[in-house]
């Protein structure tokens, strides 16, 4: 390693370090961090490496963010792994991501972290359109969590917000045909405990990497009043630092409820 890279690095080390005491020391806290983790095919293709490489890659910076998040104690933590939309993507690419969900969750149920910090691993999303192999290990990964709940880590798959939405405002509008729910009573909570979210807060805040600046069908009704941070960091290439920088933005941050 060159001088310039040790200086670099020394840096970096010292950003790093400087926005850890201020997050840690601020009144502020994220109690949900929700991330659309975005960049890993163009992580690859700028990297000159195989599509499968970047997506690869970006499994294991997850399994790293899940380190930081609970280092800081953040309690919930969910992330957009693939949308509804994401499902027409080409068979060899889908066939390569379903791989990696069944390895990574596997790896995620048996890590003794996992159990030590007793955290309950969660997902959401429409599994009918999951291979087996998937649900299996989604199946393997909730039953083994399933008794936790000091931290909760939620995994976006095959998901859809308008499609969650639609299909509380069904659940809505069946239960009131069947006289169980009166329109009076038709409000915000009637529609919160019917999206697979049920029975989490809605997200402080809410990243997405890769520079695209949109939330792309993630988590639209429990977002209303999250705070929204981008990043041109591909999603393979998101570091600690990067983290700590959105946590501390996010602390100077004056939240408003409405306009």
């Amino acid at each position: 390693m060159g001088i310039s890279e040790r200086v670099g690095d020394a840096l970096g080390q010292a950003v790093e370090a400087k926005l850890l005491r201020e997050v840690l020391a601020s009144p502020i806290s994220v109690q949900h961090l929700a991330i659309i983790m975005d960049g890993n095919r163009r992580f690859a293709w700028k990297s000159n490496l195989a599509t499968s490489i970047g997506h690869k890659i970006g499994k294991e910076k997850l399994e790293r963010v899940l380190d930081w998040v609970l280092d800081l104690e953040i309690p919930w933590l969910t992330v957009y792994a693939l949308s509804t939309e994401n499902l027409t993507r080409p068979k060899q690419e889908l066939e390569t991501l379903f791989k990696l969900y069944v390895e990574g969750l596997r790896d995620i149920a048996d890590d003794p972290r996992i159990h030590e910090n007793e955290v309950k691993v969660q997902i959401i999303g429409r599994r009918e359109l999951l291979p087996e192999s998937v649900n299996e290990a989604i199946d393997y990964a909730e039953n083994k969590t399933k008794n936790y709940g000091k931290f909760v880590f939620t995994i976006c798959l095959a998901y859809g917000s308008r499609e969650e939405m639609i299909r509380a405002i069904q659940s809505i509008a069946s239960d009131h045909a069947e006289g169980k729910i009166s329109l009076e009573d038709i409000d915000e909570k009637a529609v919160s405990e019917r999206l697979y979210t049920a029975d989490m807060p809605d997200p402080d805040l809410v990243i997405r990497t890769s520079g695209e600046e949109r939330i792309s069908n993630f988590l639209l009704w429990q977002m209303a009043y999250s705070e929204l941070y981008f990043t041109d960091v591909f999603w393979p290439s998101f570091q600690k630092k990067d983290l700590l920088k959105a946590i501390r933005t996010f602390q100077e941050r004056r939240r408003r409820y409405g306009v």
